[in-house]
């Protein structure tokens, strides 16, 4: 996802070869807006970074979901049935990622027997310590724990809590952010996250589902982090539907190491309902091949956006100049709403 001027020149040697370009069905509608602040420059006539994005890398899209509760926390079905629901919806694999609290007496809930051929586990958990400026605990995914981790230490905050759990080989969410009212101050000193929960189903009950606006406060502000969606799902009565959110990780196999991996690399997209094909960045522009859509956007660590809206729509390419040495990310919307989301892509 994001890497240093070697690791660039490396990735460009290693690019797939694309076949014959598709033009888009008309019509179409363009929006081009650049702010007034800032440094803007055209890539003509100037070296671009070339970016090995997760598209290109050998292997191929495992679909999974990375925020799970079962029964042996605050979720209404067992973990046996949990996996069968999602398995049985075309899911590859499933995180279990039960609430990690003295009530519940600390699970890491054990889903190895659950894994089959085609179908794969992931063990962690929702970690919970003091505290944030709104709330009396941190909301905290931990995917790739060992079994055996230990419970918190009194007085252990949540971003120390997050710091063992990521130096125990595991990948760190900030769980949503948005239902969780988590501040700039709380979500900056959250420094062991890999990545941020931009959109949880389940807080779309409260109307709180995307924490986007936060996140790319934090990467317009140096941070490096990722962007997942997650179901958050609990499977109680009047919970929204379930396999609604979710990853789609490359990797060469459905090993759970290789999983584990690439979503600390941040070789992944995220996704309500449209697949990223392709997503390819080179002298200046950001090409998106996709499923049918009727809204492409690059948006980025300016205000202002590049749009094309149109039917079915399943190609562009667009200028990233505006977005000057920072950063952007593609958004795509369906004609039911789904939307996909490109991790953040360096500019520079």
């Amino acid at each position: 996802m994001w890497l240093s001027d070697n690791d660039a020149n490396d990735a460009g040697e290693h690019r797939r070869r694309r076949g014959p370009s598709r033009r888009l069905v008309l019509p179409i509608r363009v929006v081009h807006a650049v702010s007034g602040a800032g440094e803007h420059w055209s890539a003509r006539g100037r070296r671009m970074l070339v970016v090995d994005l997760p598209f290109a890398l050998p292997g191929r899209f495992w679909r999974g979901n990375l925020h799970t509760h079962t029964d042996r926390s605050d979720g209404a079905l067992p973990p046996q049935e949990v996996a069968r629901r999602y398995r049985e919806a075309g899911y590859d694999f499933l995180a279990v990622t039960d609430h990690f609290r003295a009530a519940y007496g600390f699970p890491l809930t054990d889903t190895r027997a659950l894994r089959t051929p085609g179908f794969t586990t992931l063990l962690g958990a929702e970690l919970h310590a003091p505290r944030t400026e709104l709330s009396s605990e941190w909301h905290i995914i931990a995917v790739g724990l060992p079994l055996g981790f230990p419970p918190p230490e009194p007085g252990e905050s949540g971003p120390a809590l997050a710091r063992r759990a990521r130096a125990a080989g595991a990948f760190i969410g900030m769980a949503h952010p948005a239902a969780s009212l988590l501040t700039l101050a709380d979500a900056e000193s959250l420094d062991a996250a890999h990545a941020v929960e931009v959109h949880n189903a389940l807080s779309a009950r409260e109307d709180r589902a995307d924490s986007w606006h936060l996140t790319d406060i934090l990467l317009t502000r140096g941070h490096r982090l990722g962007a997942y969606a997650a179901d958050d799902a609990h499977f109680q009565p009047r919970d929204p539907p379930a396999c609604a959110a979710w990853v789609q990780v490359r990797a060469r196999s459905l090993d759970p190491r290789a999983l584990l991996a690439a979503l600390k690399a941040g070789h992944y997209y995220a996704s309500t309902g449209p697949d990223l094909h392709d997503v390819a960045l080179h002298d200046g522009m950001i090409t998106v091949r996709c499923s049918p859509v009727r809204k492409i956007l690059l948006t980025g660590g300016t205000p202002g956006a590049q749009v094309i809206e149109g039917d079915g729509l399943t190609e562009c390419s667009l200028p990233v100049a505006m977005f000057g040495h920072g950063y952007c990310r593609v958004t795509v919307e369906d004609a039911t709403a789904g939307r996909a989301w490109t991790n953040p892509i360096p500019l520079s």
